[in-house]
This record gives structure tokens, C-alpha cells and sequence, in this order.
């Protein structure tokens, strides 16, 4: 399962730079189909820090590939809730890959519904580390953060989370 995993993040890596050299995934212009999960962040007032760190990382057009993808997507507030100076920090160009791992951690290959977030579920999401999902009556938390909304998007599904899930040490 572990080579399935990475053999599908390296295609998907290689897709997305295919993608960046001839415009990207997220470049096509298609107001018919159902959004994308960068289409649906990108129309969200409450995901623009999220939007703005995705092209920092370059990975808007990898998000914008047919995935399946679920990702727990911070809201505004959540990166406020970060200490002083750390999103800044991570938006530099030379903190890329730093970012870039942050927002992988965000992401599980595969789409996973509300009802397939049981308690005490672990998920190796794109970074390769482990997130725990834990469940109380309706209350579903990953990592801590709980989610607060789900979407449907064309290439998976969003669930959006009150704050930024970190790597545990």
C-alpha cells in the first residue's frame, strides 16, 4: 500500500509539472463541469491564506489534477492561530518546500466521506506522516483540528478545518 501511495504522489508530481510547463490544470477554463478543489477554495472569502500559500508552494495545479483527493482545508482563522511570524515565514521563496509540506499534510490520497472518518482512524496522508481522526458524537477532529464543513469537488472532497494541522514531533 506504502508503494501504491508513493507511486501515485510521484505521478501526480509529475503530472503537475507537466501541467506547470503547458499552463496547469487549473489554468483551463470550464464554467459547465463541477469545481475543482482549487476552484472551490479560490471562490471561498474564508480560504485566500490557503489559495495564496498553495501558489507559494506551487502546488495549485497539482490540487487541480483529478486526484481523488481529500483535503482538510484551513480556514483564514487558522492560520491566524499560528505563532507570530510563521506564516509569513513560510510564504518566502526560500521556505517553499517547508510550506510545501505543511499543506501535503493536509492531503489524503483518496476520497474519504464524513461516515469514513471513524474514531481512532489513522490516514498517511502526502507527506508521508500520519494523522489520527478522532470522533465524539457529531464532533469530527483530525490531529486536533476540527472539521467544520464539507464539499464535494469534481476531484475529491473538502473538509474544512478550524485549524492548520502540524506535523506531531
Amino acid at each position: 500500500m506504502k508503494k501504491f501511495m508513493l507511486f501515485t504522489l510521484f505521478a501526480l508530481c509529475a503530472v503537475g509539472l507537466q501541467a506547470t510547463a503547458t499552463g496547469g490544470q487549473a489554468a483551463v477554463k470550464d464554467t459547465e463541469s463541477k469545481k475543482d478543489i482549487v476552484k472551490i477554495a479560490s471562490d471561498s472569502k474564508d480560504h485566500s491564506t490557503l489559495v495564496k500559500a498553495l501558489a507559494a508552494a506551487d502546488l495549485v495545479d497539482v490540487m487541480a489534477n483529478p486526484g481523488p483527493f481529500t483535503v482538510f482545508a484551513p480556514v483564514n482563522a487558522a492560520f491566524d492561530k499560528l505563532p507570530k511570524g510563521t506564516l509569513e515565514k513560510l510564504l518566502k521563496t526560500e521556505s517553499k518546500g517547508d510550506l510545501a509540506d505543511v499543506l501535503q499534510h493536509h492531503v489524503f490520497v483518496g476520497v474519504l466521506e464524513l461516515k469514513d472518518l471513524t474514531n481512532g482512524r489513522v490516514l498517511n496522508q502526502v507527506d508521508g506522516n500520519n494523522v489520527t481522526i478522532k470522533k465524539e458524537g457529531d464532533k469530527i477532529t483530525v490531529d486536533g483540528a476540527k472539521i467544520v464543513a464539507s464539499i464535494r469537488a469534481s476531484n475529491g472532497i473538502i473538509h474544512v478545518v478550524d485549524s492548520v494541522i502540524l506535523v506531531k514531533k
